[in-house]
Parts: C-alpha cells; sequence; structure tokens
C-alpha cells in the first residue's frame, strides 16, 4: 500500500487505539483524522484533524472529498452504551457506518478499508475452542453490529468498490480510567488500580480467562493489514492474543508494579464472567500466516500495558 497515493482516514482518532494509530502513521502518510472530540494530533507531520460526528454528512462530505488510499475505521458506540441507547448505536454503528463506507468508495479507486470489528461477534456461550472457521452467533446489539457491518465490508469488496479486512480486536489493555461503555472495562481497569496501590474488586473469579493484547501490539497489527496485498477470501481475520488467566495477569502486574496481590477481590458476576471470563483457546492461524502478532508472553503485554499508562513512556 505504500505506493498508493491519497490520504488515509482514520475515524475515531481521539480514541485510546485511534490516537496511538495516528501519531504510529504521522510522517509516513497523509492522514485525516477524525472524531467527535477535540483532538490533540493536528502538531503532527502531514496530520489535518476534522472534528465532528459520523453522521454528519457536511463532515462525511469534508472527510471524503479527496480519493482515500484507506480508510480506517475505529468509531463505535461500544457494547454497555449500544445496549443502554439502541437507536443511536444502530444509527451510529451501523447506518452512518454503511454510509461513510459508501462514500469513501465514491471516487471509484478502490481504497483500503480496514474495519475495527470485535471477538463480540462469537456472543455467548462460546464454544469449547475459537478458530477462524467458527460462525459469528452474537448476543449483544454492539456484536450484532459488528457482524452487520463485517458483511457490509465483505460486499463492498466483492463489487470491487474498496479493498476491505474486517480485524476482530478482542479484549484490548490498559484502556485509560474514563467511561467507556465497555463492559469490559475492569479488564483495564485493574492495571490502574493495582499500580497505583489501590483496592479493585474484579466482577470475574481468578480462574476466568480472556483474550488480550497490548495497544502497542495492536497498533503493529494494523499497520501489517494496511500493508496487506492479500486478504483472506472471507475477508475478516480473528486478531491474534493471548489467552490469559485473570489471576495470572493479578499477579504478573503486582509483581511489575512492586505492589501486593492482595490488593484485588473476586466477587464474580455470572453475566459477566460468561461475556469474558470463559473465552476458549484462541487459534488464529489466518492472521499468524499474514504476519500479524501478538504481544508473546504475558510479561511482555503487561509491560506494554502498563507503559500505556505512565505519562513518561512512549504511547505506542
Amino acid at each position: 500500500m505504500a505506493t498508493e497515493a491519497g490520504p488515509v482516514l482514520i475515524t475515531g482518532a481521539g480514541g485510546f487505539v485511534g490516537g496511538a494509530l495516528v501519531r504510529a502513521l504521522a510522517g509516513t502518510r497523509t492522514i485525516i483524522a477524525t472524531d467527535r472530540i477535540a483532538l490533540d494530533l493536528g502538531d503532527l507531520p502531514g496530520v489535518t484533524c476534522v472534528i465532528g460526528e459520523i453522521d454528519d454528512p457536511a463532515v462525511v462530505e469534508r472527510i471524503t472529498a479527496e480519493p482515500l488510499a484507506a480508510l480506517v475505521h475505529l468509531a463505535t458506540v461500544a457494547g454497555g452504551a449500544a445496549e443502554l441507547d439502541p437507536a443511536r448505536a444502530a444509527h451510529i454503528n451501523v447506518a452512518a457506518a454503511m454510509a461513510l463506507m459508501d462514500a469513501s468508495a465514491a471516487h471509484r479507486n478502490c481504497p483500503r478499508l480496514l474495519f475495527a470489528s470485535s471477538i463480540a461477534v462469537f456472543g455467548d456461550p462460546l464454544p469449547a475452542y475459537v478458530d477462524d472457521a467458527t460462525p459469528v452467533s452474537p448476543m449483544m446489539r454492539y456484536g450484532a453490529h459488528k457482524a452487520m457491518l463485517e458483511e457490509w465490508v465483505s460486499t463492498l469488496t466483492r463489487r470491487g468498490a474498496i479493498r476491505g479486512l474486517s480485524l476482530r480486536l478482542p479484549g484490548i489493555v490498559a484502556r485509560p480510567l474514563a467511561p467507556s461503555g465497555m463492559k469490559s472495562a475492569f479488564l483495564s481497569n485493574l492495571f490502574h488500580a493495582i499500580k497505583a496501590g489501590e483496592r479493585i474488586t474484579l466482577p470475574v473469579s481468578a480462574s476466568a480467562t480472556s483474550w488480550l493484547l497490548s495497544r502497542r501490539a495492536l497498533i503493529n497489527q494494523f499497520i501489517v493489514a494496511l500493508e496487506l496485498d492479500n486478504d483472506p477470501d472471507s475477508g475478516r481475520l480473528n486478531l491474534p492474543a493471548l489467552r490469559v488467566q485473570i489471576g495470572d495477569l493479578v499477579t504478573e502486574v503486582a509483581r511489575q508494579s512492586g505492589r501486593d496481590v492482595t490488593l484485588v477481590e473476586h466477587a464474580p458476576d455470572a453475566a459477566l464472567e460468561a461475556k469474558f471470563g470463559t473465552q476458549p483457546p484462541l487459534t488464529t492461524a489466518a492472521a499468524h500466516n499474514l504476519g500479524l502478532r501478538h504481544d508473546g508472553d504475558l510479561a511482555a503485554l503487561v509491560t506494554h500495558a502498563l507503559a500505556d499508562i505512565d505519562p513518561r513512556k512512549d504511547i505506542i
């Protein structure tokens, strides 16, 4: 993709992942960064910031006014927030996203499109293992929206309008301590609490298992995916992630933070454990064969995640 003309449009650029992706690409590509919130990315080389909602026709017209080399669509109404406001979630996650993708293809230059999907497409309960052939069966609105958009990305690709690929994100840690609308926020909150020496009660058991990835590893995966010449026939990738037992995660975060594991207590919530704490062995052969990699091991995952909440360290 490096030889293609035109900017890379990144939606959700004010988010935890979006901002890091803009910073990682700045200076290597011309970028249009857009979000509904104020952005602090305008001083980066080659970056233009556009503030506004992706369902605003004027904003969409502005950000797709010239042929795009690529669109990375990260903007979303997340899981818990989608359940609380179904109408807005469907509007942003499905209708507005479809319209934006159509607009990105209007110049007929077949831009690259990466869609940030989610493991929520698999629903719960999950099967005994998950691989590239596991069918989708979402239970939450958020997961259903992601599955719908995966199909639209594939449809546009079959039509020759884009070169699309849906990337199914696992749990990404450690996100900031702020309202995110994500029911899985506790997976990041535990990093903040332990590092600060504060007590925290987790809504899953110590034996719970989750698929986790650091932001650093995820950004590397996105960069590799942007440059792929050949995508899987399905147009979808389960991203490589570590299957982590929560008790082991707590122990490693405490070790690297110099804290005591007794800061953490467990009060399992059956619904949350079913969604985020019973994730089975995961095989991601297609993504691995294309060069996408996870953090490597639990110690590296924790090191990368803790770096994200230390302002003295590189955020990518």
